[in-house]
């Protein structure tokens, strides 16, 4: 239970920390100056996606949703691994007074449900990954699109992610990949 409760955990965190990895490649970018002068160099950005993330109230929702699913799948672990311990429990109460075969069918029943109970671990654990992407990517769409509309209309040329120093919006006209491809001889 503690395992499925590290990998829900884990799986929150991955999901927030994709926003930033859907990021086009940095560039080299010269640092501006915070002057009062016009500017005529490359105008850089900068948002703690994280705080934009968990600020934004679809994302309450989304990890209150994304809760109360996960928390289906646990109850359900839960109440396999009761059955599993008082199989077990029981087992080893009258295994001294069971016939061999009687003994080795109950030691199967319960490697059966054992084997059922990781396997249900696994599933859960895949849903629950899959719902979150689900629920998450509209979330992170939008954050994308209101980051790149800001970065436009306040003629940004690149908005980095602070903690992670992952750009986050670049000019299209900076890509160069089709530059490289062409060199490459790649079409």
């Amino acid at each position: 239970m503690k395992k499925f409760l590290m990998i829900f955990a884990f799986g929150i965190a991955a999901a927030t920390a994709s926003f930033a990895q859907k990021a086009k490649p940095a560039a080299p970018a010269t640092t501006t100056s915070e002057s009062s002068e016009p500017h005529t160099g490359l105008k850089l950005g900068w948002i703690v996606s994280q705080d934009l993330l968990n600020s934004m109230p679809e994302k309450v929702k989304a990890d209150s949703d994304l809760s109360k699913y996960a928390r289906e799948f646990q109850n359900q672990i839960e109440s396999m691994m009761k059955e599993y311990q008082t199989k077990g429990e029981a087992l080893q109460k009258s295994a001294a007074t069971m016939s061999d075969a009687i003994k080795e069918v109950k030691v199967k029943e319960l490697q059966d449900l054992q084997n059922r109970i990781e396997s249900i671990q696994q599933s859960a654990k895949d849903k629950v990954s899959q719902k979150q992407q689900d629920l998450y990517q509209p979330i992170i769409d939008k954050a994308e699109k209101a980051i790149s509309g800001v970065a436009k209309e306040g003629g940004y040329d690149y908005i980095f992610d602070k903690n992670g120093g992952t750009l986050l919006y670049g000019r299209e006209g900076d890509n160069i990949l089709p530059l490289v491809k062409k060199k490459m001889g790649i079409k």
